[in-house]
């Protein structure tokens, strides 16, 4: 069985940065969900997305990381309607559904971009336990900011938001493997979201999964727009408007997320976008 697949960098400002993925745009039938996180596991990038069906309007797709399926995920959301739309099986705009839902998504091939309006941001009760989060980081709890809460938001996959005093403590900030995975599992998140703001609108981030397989993020589309909300409930760094999240400079992909939100419903309308690089394709032999 022959599986071909495209290689994308999203949230690329240039070819071969930004956040890598494989997307299997027309898998063949009988490619069970064992197979897909064979494939998956075997490319070895954070993830890979196979397109299940193709109706007027958008889309399915399943997500997987090395270590699972995912109900959805920033950057092969933006990846994989690139693809589809570059290769003429959808229309520029479209809805992408997953497991979370349903995602609208707008490709603009010109610019070698694209944008999608996340689902709306839920929040969680704050993490009383700072020192343990901390310790998922290789922070004390004092490097963290004293008045802002850390507290889990989704637009489809749960993040820690982490706002750190200062770009240096942020830069210093080191993925403990134990402790980040044991305070992930303990308030169901992805992972540990650390930023902060340097300015109107510019905030630099890293991620650290709560997955050994995954690591360190270098474009996290899916917790970008919950700190979007996030920083919008609090009134930090111009939000609610528009601001740009540098993220993955540490681990070599340096990547640009542009994120909107606005108040929606007594909540936040959020949109996340950037650019997406098509770099080279191949095929599986299953």
């Amino acid at each position: 069985m022959r599986v071909p697949f495209r290689l994308v960098d999203v949230f690329a400002e240039t070819a071969f940065s930004g956040n890598q993925l494989c997307v299997v745009s027309e898998p063949p039938e009988g490619l069970d969900t064992d197979a897909m996180l064979k494939l998956t596991r075997e490319i070895n990038f954070s993830e890979t997305t196979f397109v299940t069906a193709i109706r007027e309007g958008g889309y399915d797709v399943r997500i997987f990381t090395p270590g699972g399926e995912l109900p959805f995920a920033g950057h092969p959301t933006i990846g994989t309607a690139f693809v589809l739309h570059a290769d003429g099986r959808v229309g520029s705009s479209m809805v992408q559904t997953s497991i979370a839902g349903d995602v609208p998504v707008d490709v603009d091939l010109e610019h070698g971009r694209a944008r999608m309006r996340q689902l709306p941001p839920t929040f969680g009760a704050p993490v009383t336990d700072r020192e343990a989060v901390a310790r998922g980081a290789g922070l004390q709890a004092t490097d963290l900011i004293d008045h802002l809460p850390v507290i889990a938001v989704s637009t489809g996959i749960p993040h820690l938001m982490v706002a750190v005093r200062d770009e240096e403590t942020l830069r210093r900030a080191q993925r403990d493997d134990r402790a980040c995975a044991a305070i992930c599992e303990a308030t169901d998140a992805e992972s540990l979201y650390l930023f902060t703001v340097r300015g109107e609108g510019d905030v630099m981030a890293r991620m650290f999964d709560r997955w050994l397989s995954i690591g360190e993020d270098p474009a996290t589309g899916s917790a970008a727009g919950p700190l979007g909300a996030f920083m919008s409930a609090h009134e930090l760094g111009g939000m609610p408007g528009r601001m740009t999240i540098a993220q993955g400079e540490i681990v070599g992909r340096p990547s640009v997320l542009s994120v909107e939100a606005a108040p929606a419903d007594e909540s936040w309308a959020v949109d996340v976008s950037g650019g997406v690089r098509i770099v080279g394709d191949g095929a599986f032999e299953v």
